[in-house]
């Protein structure tokens, strides 16, 4: 029995978030910041913070569901899956090829439905390059993510983690006073 074919409406629309994601894949690719942030800003609806940069080559699931917050550091080559919501605070700094997924399918349900739950990032925290933030984590203020790091539980302020999955490995000192102000205007 041949299954029946989706509704015109949801091919529609199904359509034009794809056509959405393709232009924010390709505006990812202008070398030119502000250009890049105004399409960002403006365009595809993301809240970004003063001073803040994001370099190029981004991936962008739901766009409009991620908030980033004032002098914070998105490294090149980034996957932001917003589609339960992605909130990173001040001056938090990604290293390259950080990946934050906030969905993902529950696999032991009849009908292998999404599992979302937002993604909460605080206030000067380190993401090593190549850390991989899963469904559901808050990671606490001043905390430190290793490279290569695969966050699949809360990770408490001031904490270093590091592995796969990771663990606290070390503490941070609490006495944080800096401002992130880095960008060039072709990266």
């Amino acid at each position: 029995m041949m299954p029946h074919p989706a509704p015109v409406k949801f091919r529609v629309s199904e359509f034009l978030r794809g056509a959405v994601l393709f232009a924010a894949f390709l505006v990812g690719r202008v070398p030119v910041h502000q250009f890049r942030l105004f399409c960002y800003r403006h365009v595809f609806r993301v809240e970004i913070g003063k001073h803040s940069t994001v370099h190029w080559r981004t991936v962008w699931q739901a766009p409009e569901k991620i908030r980033i917050g004032r002098n914070t550091i998105v490294g090149n080559d980034a996957l932001l899956d917003g589609r339960s919501g992605i909130t990173i605070g001040d001056n938090v700094n990604f290293g390259g090829h950080v990946q934050i997924i906030a969905g993902h399918h529950d696999h032991q349900s009849s009908d292998f439905g999404s599992v979302l739950i937002p993604i909460t990032i605080g206030n000067r925290v380190v993401i090593g390059t190549r850390a991989t933030i899963l469904t559901g984590v808050t990671i606490g203020e001043g905390a430190i993510i290793a490279a290569a790091a695969l966050v699949n539980k809360d990770v408490p302020p001031y904490s270093i983690v590091g592995g796969v999955p990771a663990k606290v490995i070390g503490e941070r000192t609490r006495d944080l006073d800096y401002e992130l102000r880095y960008h060039l205007p072709f990266q």
